[in-house]
């Protein structure tokens, strides 16, 4: 089934249709398209809401059917500003591209947006290393293995009761935001078979697995994230605290590749 909202479909694999999201993404719509139309210099503001998306040019042009020089022209301002139509258009793939995607932007923006089994999300662009990310959330790698050095470009906190309670197959994918190479962290965990088990059995794989104080760790658990090369880490950090120091690993990230 399909929902409209002012002429954007979507899909409602992305969105229950009973979910107050749909009014949410509607406001949150009209937010971004006003702020481009009345802007004094609309291309800039097309720039500052495609890099909020985490879009690139050729990202954006092609799913709007357009060449990407002509976003780029847009943007620097070589080309007028675009039409009334133009910008719904670019305004519906922002939209239509972040709900593919786990909906990071929405879930920022409208805080009650989100699938309820998620906590928090958010992307590091430019990675850290696994040590670090451990060493920031005060984690115990439980999977002896050496692994292949990865880096962590993104992570989302589960609830895994909420998840297995709520998380059809349909919405798995958006628990990995923009990449697959991040860290899954499960809060109430028991003994975390359950999300070991489901990443197995999923082709998509998350660069590291966290639990937030289980009451302990089942060796088949161990054994699965060894079978797929993948830490599984434990951590009595609260939440809020894991937060903290990830945006504060993804500020030190930020300002090291300037």
């Amino acid at each position: 089934m399909i929902s409209a909202i002012d002429g954007v479909e979507i899909r409602q694999s992305y969105i229950r249709p009973e979910h107050p999201s749909v009014r949410m993404i509607e406001e949150f719509k009209r937010k971004v398209a006003g702020e481009i139309t009345m802007s004094s210099e609309p291309g800039r503001a097309i720039r500052k809401w495609r890099e909020e998306f985490g879009l690139s040019q050729h990202q954006l042009a092609d799913y709007i059917g357009i060449s990407h020089s002509v976003v780029s022209d847009y943007e620097s301002g070589r080309r007028k500003s675009p039409g009334v139509n133009v910008i719904r258009k670019i305004v519906e793939a922002f939209i239509e591209l972040d709900i593919a995607n786990g909906s990071p932007v929405i879930s920022k923006y409208n805080p009650d947006y989100k699938i309820d089994c998620i906590v928090a999300m958010d992307e590091i662009s430019n990675g850290v290393d696994v040590d670090d990310f451990i060493r920031a959330i005060g984690g115990n790698n439980l999977n002896p293995d050496r692994l292949v050095a990865k880096q962590i470009h993104g992570y989302t906190i589960v609830d895994s009761v909420k998840a297995i309670l709520s998380l059809g197959s349909e919405d798995y994918l958006k628990i990995y935001g923009w990449n697959t190479e991040r860290a899954l962290i499960f809060l109430n965990v028991h003994y975390g078979r359950s999300p070991m088990v489901a990443i197995r059995a999923h082709p998509l794989k998350p660069a590291m697995v966290v639990y937030q104080s289980p009451d302990a760790v089942d060796p088949l658990a161990v054994k699965l994230a060894r079978l797929e090369k993948i830490p599984l880490v434990t951590t009595t950090m609260s939440v809020e605290d894991m937060v903290a120091r990830m945006e504060a690993l993804k500020e030190a990230e930020e300002v090291r590749w300037k």
